[in-house]
């Protein structure tokens, strides 16, 4: 058996990695442009938490490698610090200063003094969290709520508004998680960020787009009122199916104003079921806060006819490939995954756990309703109709 030599990274092919990484292209992509392995380009990355490494800079006033070569070779040819010093234009000071702090006369090397330097120049700014135990309390605790980092970082700066110490970014909180080498919180807690990621991902890496079926006597959203559009009005809904196996589904359901979600256990994906399933969900809510409902263009809601007679609520849908019309569901149907990550069988689940994992989400911090969370949004403008 043949066994490839082991390849050595170059610091221009690692500056070529973090720049495709930033383009948003996965290991496999960057792996076989060098003809490897992802795991080859996966532990350069890791090692930073996904974070490109700062390009290290030293001062102009700072010797040379080519400048401790010359102290080296004049050390060799038992020359004078003087000497040595007037063929640098240095102080002899700095000569005697560089051959003492590295080994004397007898045990200078320039490749070992330059290494050395480096070293030294090292000035690690400790992170925000070192020390704060109760902060770290705080944050692990939350995070052990699926809470997310920005949610926690916006939570924190609304609950304790005149104290800077417990004031923490949420970038800070993922470079604590993903670089592990800080020694604040605990590798146990990647498991609770929703993405399951264990180092950070470029904002330019893209999801594949599913392709959306036909609809008979679609109301077209370009239809939808401005009033829908805005916002401003409660009681407009996005809705949609999570899959899993064994066609097992999920109806999630988004309120617009307040990105206030609801579940719904459904047996399976034909148009009848579910059109019943969105019935009995709209029967809990006050007329006045289910107005319309925005869907894709899946064929659950064929029958959506019967839903608007029956509940006299008004159904548009989305133009073809563009999930981002209904951009509040498709962001919830994201963090859903993270109690029901894909290929697990969503049939298992009673709606009583359904309803619990709603909860979870409505009582979230969101940085859309500056850090209040769906349920205390709602709950006014449920107080409002009454």
């Amino acid at each position: 058996m043949s066994y490839r030599t082991r390849i050595y990274y170059t610091a221009k092919q690692k500056a070529f990695m973090w720049d495709r990484w930033k383009k948003g292209d996965s290991l496999h992509e960057i792996a076989r442009l060098f003809d490897r392995h992802h795991s080859s380009v996966r532990g350069i990355l890791q090692a930073t938490g996904g974070y490109r490494p700062r390009t290290r800079k030293r001062s102009p006033l700072s010797l040379t490698l080519a400048e401790r070569e010359i102290i080296s070779r004049g050390l060799a040819e038992a020359l004078s610090m003087r000497t040595i010093a007037a063929q640098l234009k240095r102080s002899p000071s700095t000569v005697s200063r560089e051959i003492k702090r590295n080994g004397g006369y007898a045990e200078y090397r320039a490749v070992i003094a330059e290494k050395a330097a480096w070293e030294r120049s090292l000035r690690p700014k400790a992170c925000k969290l070192t020390g704060q135990l109760k902060l770290i309390r705080l944050i692990t605790q939350k995070l052990n709520r699926q809470w997310s980092p920005e949610q926690i970082s916006g939570w924190l700066k609304r609950q304790y508004p005149n104290d800077n110490n417990y004031h923490v970014s949420h970038e800070t909180i993922y470079k604590s998680l993903f670089i592990q080498a800080r020694g604040v919180l605990k590798k146990e807690l990647l498991a609770c960020l929703r993405s399951g990621r264990t180092m950070r991902r470029s904002r330019y890496s893209s999801l594949k787009r599913k392709g959306l079926g036909g609809i008979k006597d679609a109301i077209p959203i370009s239809e939808r009122p401005a009033s829908v559009e805005d916002r401003a009005v409660p009681g407009h809904w996005e809705g949609d199916l999570i899959a899993g196996p064994n066609n097992s589904y999920i109806a999630t359901l988004v309120e617009r104003h307040t990105r206030y979600v609801m579940l719904a256990k459904v047996k399976n994906r034909e148009t009848n079921t579910v059109i019943k399933a969105l019935i009995k969900q709209s029967r809990k809510l006050p007329t006045e806060l289910y107005k319309s409902l925005t869907w894709d263009r899946g064929s659950e809601l064929a029958n959506h006819k019967n839903f608007t007679l029956a509940t006299d609520i008004d159904v548009y849908f989305c133009d073809p490939y563009c999930p981002w019309q209904r951009g509040s569901n498709e962001n919830t149907n994201r963090l859903l995954r993270q109690y029901f990550p894909k290929g697990t069988d969503l049939s298992v689940h009673s709606q009583a756990k359904l309803s619990a994992v709603a909860r979870r989400l409505n009582e979230r911090p969101r940085k859309t309703l500056e850090y209040e969370t769906p349920a205390e949004r709602f709950n006014a403008c449920v107080a409002s109709t009454s």
